[in-house]
This record gives structure tokens, C-alpha cells and sequence, in this order.
């Protein structure tokens, strides 16, 4: 059986819901109120001879979205506090000259060709080697040296003016992987201040296949320095145990009454300090099926956001922004992007999967259809 390729959940954009039941409480579709909405585009910058454009959803409530094509990041994404002030909750640059610096650590980016890392920059599938691009201490993290976070996306604003589609063909060999992966990403802003994600990808030989978003959120609006105080409950009683390198040892530890257990909600700075350089691992998510469903909510109390996050991926990493130090240049309004300053939550599969036969499956072959939904839905906590 194959976890990978999960039946997507249709993007409605048009007028109508994607389900008309007036009961659906699932997050990430649209309503009546998308005539409402709008798309606008501006010029943003040039990258190696193509021009790159920020475009900006905009929903009936005011929340706003924005995407630039290098990379596919989020540029931008401010939603309402308890106050009913909008203000952006993800780290970002000023100019494309941020995107482009070295050490860039993937901020709002799409990942791939395999999200996370594989262990030694390498695997055999099918009974063939194949070397990937080392780009950590001799394993591969998000892709490679040039990952799809440092690509050029082909955009296209899609009908309603609340959804914008971008697709890139990755070609057979480029960092290593093998296979031509034709991608599509479409990013929609809901009516009810959701950010929904659904990717789809296809093959012409074997590979293996992990996409993922990595926006950096800090609820606060900018108003704090750190995350510490945030509060996280994971639906989760297990996570992959890693080694020194970060790479997962084949064994699923229980959470309970640990530090990485998060099941209750509890504030991120409370056990930091037992995790040996933070948290950056991914969680084993409770879930009996491939279907969207919450796995995870994020709650700043001093602004009252809220962010829950709903996939249908089996796996969930928690990045805790061990490695910001400050020095990050361009930085939006010129702040310091401190440790801690920010975290990440990306929907996944398990790191490694390719050289772990007991993970879920992660091998594309021809002939299937990748499929991945995720939504990260903001309110005001209770």
C-alpha cells in the first residue's frame, strides 16, 4: 500500500463551496464571499534574465497573501489579531536581494525534490545508486545546492481571484535525482483566512517525491523577538529519533511525558532546554488515513492568533529556528531575525524515506499522481 498518493481535495474557484453541505466545517474552501476578493501583481525583480512577480491574494475579510515566482515563498501573510489589526505573521525580505543571499534558510519557499534530508547525499531504488548534491555536512537537505526554493515558477493567477497556480518541470538529473517531475502548487486564500496548499506531480521514471512549504511564523505580528511563548499542541505519540546530523535512526520513540510531547498544548520555551539544539524533528502524526484533518494548532496569547494546521501528510517537522542568529540581511523592516525568532511547521513525509524501508512510501513511478494538501487556518483564540 502506498500513503503517498492521496486523493486530492478539489480546489473550488468559483462562487460555490467545494462542498455544499452547509455543515462542512473542513477548512481551505470558498464561499459566496470570493466575488469579493481580488489578485493584483506587481514587478518585483529580474533573476538570471526572467522577471519575477509578486502577487497578492486579498480575501472579503482583508487578510492578504503574498507569493513571489523565485521559489515559489511567501512573501507576505498578515491576518487579523483580537483587535482586528492585520499585521504579517511570517519572516521575509524587503527585495529578491534577501531571497538570493547565502544562507537564506528556505524563508516561506517551496522544498523539493524531497523535502528534509537523506542521509549520505544518496539512496538505491530499483536496484540502482543514485548521488544526490550534498549541501549538509555531506547529506542532502531540500533538494540540493539548488532546490525548487531557488528556481524560477511559472504563475498563473487561476479563475476567482483567490487561487494562483505555479508549476515547474524538474528535469531528469538536476540534483541528482532521477526522473522529469512535472510540479503544479496552488496556493488559495480562503473566505475563512486559510492558506490551503495543494501540490500534484508526475513522473517519467521512478523517484522519490517529499514537497513541502517552508514559511516561517511568528503570530505576534513582530511585536515579539522569539516563539517561546507561543503555545503548540501536535496530534502526535510518536517522533523519528535522529542522530547527531539530524538524520532519523529508524526508531519511532513515544512522546509521553517527554520533552517532544506535545499532545497538550504547552508553550515552546517551557522544555527547549532539554533538546539538544531544539526542536527540529518530525512528528509521527495520529492519523488512520490519508484524509485532510488537523493535526496541529499554534496559539500566541498576547494577540489571541491562532493558526491550526490541517494536511494530509503522515508526517509533521517542527523547526523551532534553532539556527537564526541575526545576521540575516534585507530583513523586513529591517528587524533582527534572532534565534528562535520564528518556526516552522512543514507538512511531510519522513525524512529519509528513501533509505528507510519502514517509513512511508515516497516513490513516485510513472503512470501515478503525487498528491499533497495542506492548510494553515488563522483565528482568534477563545
Amino acid at each position: 500500500m502506498k500513503k503517498l498518493f492521496l486523493p486530492i481535495i478539489a480546489l473550488s474557484l468559483i462562487a460555490a463551496s467545494c462542498n455544499n453541505d452547509p455543515k462542512q466545517t473542513t477548512p481551505g474552501s470558498n464561499d459566496s464571499l470570493v466575488a469579493k476578493v481580488s489578485l493584483t501583481q506587481r514587478p518585483y525583480a529580474d533573476f538570471e534574465g526572467k522577471p519575477i512577480t509578486e502577487y497578492t491574494l486579498r480575501n472579503a475579510a482583508g487578510a492578504e497573501l503574498s507569493i513571489i515566482n523565485y521559489g515559489g515563498a511567501i512573501t507576505n501573510l498578515s491576518v487579523p489579531d483580537k483587535n482586528g489589526k492585520l499585521q504579517n505573521v511570517v519572516l521575509g525580505f524587503d527585495s529578491l536581494a534577501g531571497y538570493t543571499q547565502q544562507g537564506n534558510p528556505f524563508f516561506g519557499a517551496l522544498i523539493g525534490r524531497y523535502g528534509n534530508r537523506i542521509g549520505g547525499a544518496k539512496f538505491t531504488l530499483d536496484g540502482k545508486a543514485y548521488k544526490l548534491s550534498a549541501n549538509d555536512n555531506g547529506n542532502s537537505l531540500h533538494g540540493g545546492k539548488k532546490g525548487y526554493d531557488k528556481v524560477v515558477w511559472t504563475a498563473a493567477p487561476l479563475p476567482g481571484d483567490s487561487s494562483l497556480a505555479l508549476t515547474y518541470r524538474s528535469a531528469d538529473g538536476e540534483e541528482g535525482y532521477p526522473g522529469n517531475l512535472s510540479i503544479k502548487v496552488v496556493y488559495t486564500l480562503t473566505a475563512d483566512n486559510a492558506v490551503r496548499i495543494d501540490y500534484t506531480a508526475t513522473t517519467d521514471k521512478a523517484t522519490p517525491v517529499n514537497l513541502t512549504n517552508h514559511a516561517y511564523f511568528n503570530l505576534s505580528g513582530g511585536s515579539d523577538s522569539t516563539i517561546l511563548d507561543h503555545t503548540l499542541q501536535i496530534a502526535a505519540v510518536k517522533y523519528t529519533a535522529v542522530n547527531d546530523q539530524l538524520i532519523p535512526t529508524g526508531a519511532l520513540p513515544e512522546v509521553n511525558g517527554s520533552p517532544m510531547d506535545f499532545n497538550t498544548a504547552k508553550p515552546i520555551g517551557r522544555d527547549i532546554a532539554q533538546v539538544k539544539g531544539g526542536y527540529d524533528h518530525n512528528w509521527v502524526l495520529d492519523r488512520s488515513n490519508g484524509q485532510l484533518q488537523q493535526v496541529a494548532t499554534l496559539r500566541h496569547p498576547a494577540s489571541g492568533r491562532s493558526m491550526e494546521v490541517w494536511t494530509t501528510e503522515p508526517g509533521l517537522q517542527f523547526y523551532s529556528g534553532n539556527f537564526l542568529d541575526g545576521t540575516l540581511t534585507h530583513t523586513l523592516n529591517g528587524a533582527r531575525y534572532v534565534k528562535h525568532a520564528a518556526l516552522c511547521l512543514e507538512t511531510q513525509h519522513f525524512p529519509d524515506s528513501p533509505n528507510q524501508p519502514s517509513f512511508p512510501n515516497t516513490i513516485l513511478r510513472p503512470g501515478e499522481t503525487y498528491r499533497t494538501t495542506t492548510v494553515y487556518k488563522f483565528g482568534i483564540q477563545p
